[in-house]
């Protein structure tokens, strides 16, 4: 019998407490796969082991990214335990062939960890518009690039997304590209050459409808990926 794949769902960390908005849980789970919540490990023979549990990998959202740090941290957005910060990282490069989807933080981690930048506010550092809903925003429009396979997945060149974060993609990793900005410029979607990683800068989980495909498509490639292991 054929079983379902197993997906990897990174935690917020703070006060030594683990934290998770059961919103990613439940897109997992309606989209077919099995949700398994990943510790905080700190060694990368424990995270190679857990790995191997996994066929795919969700980098929840979080607090500030400090890898790739351009300028400081605002007083509004407080920074990464390094604990998670290394947790994330072990987790990550221990499924270095199962596809990944990273969402607002954790395309920012991604994109870090390939070598690229981040503003530690983008509002302040690249007179962008107000891209926190802490900060009184919304909602805002994105527009997809054609050629893309978010393009493909969401079936759309324009979407309206929430807005929650106060950091952005300054400068792109190696190995991965832009698939969407909002009006603005800021970078709001990004995936790797391969296809393997897809990050957005929204939160699909807290939508319903068209972006909540995002979790349908990770499915669908951890099961090819899970078929072949």
């Amino acid at each position: 019998m054929k079983r379902s794949p197993r997906i990897g769902i990174t935690t917020g960390l703070e006060d030594g407490r683990q934290s998770l908005d059961t919103s990613y849980v439940q897109a997992v789970e309606e989209a077919g796969g099995i949700p398994v919540i990943v510790p905080i490990l700190k060694t990368a023979e424990a995270a190679a082991e857990f790995a191997a549990l996994l066929d795919g990998l969700v980098i929840t959202g979080g607090p500030g990214i400090t890898r790739g740090l351009i300028g400081a941290l605002p007083a509004d957005l407080p920074a990464v335990d390094p604990r998670r910060d290394l947790g994330d990282e072990l987790i990550y490069r221990a499924l270095a062939k199962q596809p990944v989807l990273g969402i607002c933080y954790g395309m920012q981690f991604v994109n870090a960890v390939a070598g690229g930048t981040i503003y530690g506010d983008v509002q302040a550092q690249a007179d962008a518009m107000v891209h926190s809903a802490d900060r009184g925003a919304t909602q805002h429009e994105i527009r997809i690039s054609a050629n893309s396979h978010l393009n493909a997945v969401l079936k759309a060149e324009k979407l309206m997304t929430n807005t929650h974060h106060i950091q952005a993609v300054a400068d792109v990793g190696t190995g991965l590209r832009v698939t969407a900005r909002a009006e603005d410029g800021v970078v709001e979607a990004l995936e790797s050459d391969d296809g393997r990683i897809v990050g957005v800068q929204f939160h699909p989980e807290r939508m319903i409808g068209t972006a909540r495909g995002l979790f349908a498509d990770l499915i669908a490639r951890a099961s090819c990926d899970s078929d072949a292991r």
